[in-house]
């Protein structure tokens, strides 16, 4: 929110009150790539690191959230956050910069020493933020580097290193990992728990693609109102699921006689799912 104050002039003046949870104001905006700007902030160095990698991974082109999304538009910012997880999951590599990582006064040949950067890497605001945990979980490839550009590892490598850090299931980071769908929504929120956002309704919208959820974005409606929005999306969807799954046509075995028991459901709409029997003599279901 803005609040207006007076200064020593007499004059009116503006300031902005926002949650920060980073240093925002020193990233490249979509403005600043419109009017040529931002090459003194902080952040443009984030934006030639991904140039040179994508251009030594031979990749045309590389997308960067905070200056690729014009966020002034309602419209379009809703478009991104609906789509940005399935972003992530279809990008051939991801490239997390941690600006607060340095592999600096290393003076080893070859791969940087843990002793260098370990302790640092771990304690990275880049764990503690809302919208990077989907940066983590979805896409096949992510390759962590240092702020002076060095590769410190990927995700596959650093399984145990990150379960350890976020808590999140190693059998949900590997590339041929579990789907996200077979984690229960207490364990993903779990996931999610003392993370940050800079606006607190993000703390519900960047769960969307983590939950397989398309919503309205609702700024100004606060936080509580946005989880709860997003639980009743997840019933909903749970709701389908199981009408589906009663109308799914039965493809198990035919039994004749009486005979009782459970039985694993067959079939792609199923997962893990049991159906509890107990048939008479007469055949009857």
């Amino acid at each position: 929110m803005r609040l207006l104050s007076t200064n020593s002039d007499g004059e009116f003046s503006l300031t902005e009150f926002i949650d920060d949870s980073g240093a925002d104001q020193e990233e490249v905006a979509f403005k600043d790539m419109i009017e040529k700007t931002g090459r003194d902030k902080l952040g443009y160095g984030k934006l030639q690191f991904c140039k040179e990698r994508a251009a030594s991974d031979h990749l045309d082109y590389f997308w960067v959230d905070t200056c690729c999304i014009d966020k002034s538009s309602s419209t379009e910012l809703s478009e991104a956050i609906n789509s940005m997880f399935r972003w992530y999951r279809e990008a051939a590599k991801c490239y997390v910069y941690l600006s607060d990582v340095s592999t600096s006064g290393s003076i080893q040949i070859g791969p940087p020493s843990q002793l260098t950067w370990e302790a640092a890497f771990q304690q990275s605001r880049w764990f503690t933020r809302g919208w990077t945990l989907q940066e983590l979980l979805a896409p096949a490839s992510v390759e962590f580097y240092s702020t002076d550009g060095k590769l410190l590892g990927d995700k596959t490598l650093m399984v145990r290193v990150l379960q350890e850090i976020t808590g999140i299931s190693g059998r949900a980071l590997p590339v041929q990992g579990d789907p996200l769908s077979g984690f229960s929504v207490d364990e993903r929120l779990s996931w999610a728990a003392g993370r940050k956002t800079k606006r607190t309704e993000d703390a519900a919208y960047s769960l969307l693609g983590i939950f397989d959820i398309h919503m309205p974005l609702i700024y100004g409606e606060g936080k509580d109102k946005a989880m709860a929005r997003l639980r009743r999306e997840m019933q909903s969807l749970q709701g389908e699921g199981s009408r589906s799954g009663i109308a799914h046509s039965y493809n198990g075995p035919v039994f004749n006689g009486a005979i009782s028991g459970r039985y694993v459901i067959p079939g792609p709409q199923a997962t893990g799912g049991t159906m509890n029997f107990n048939f008479g003599g007469d055949g009857q279901r």
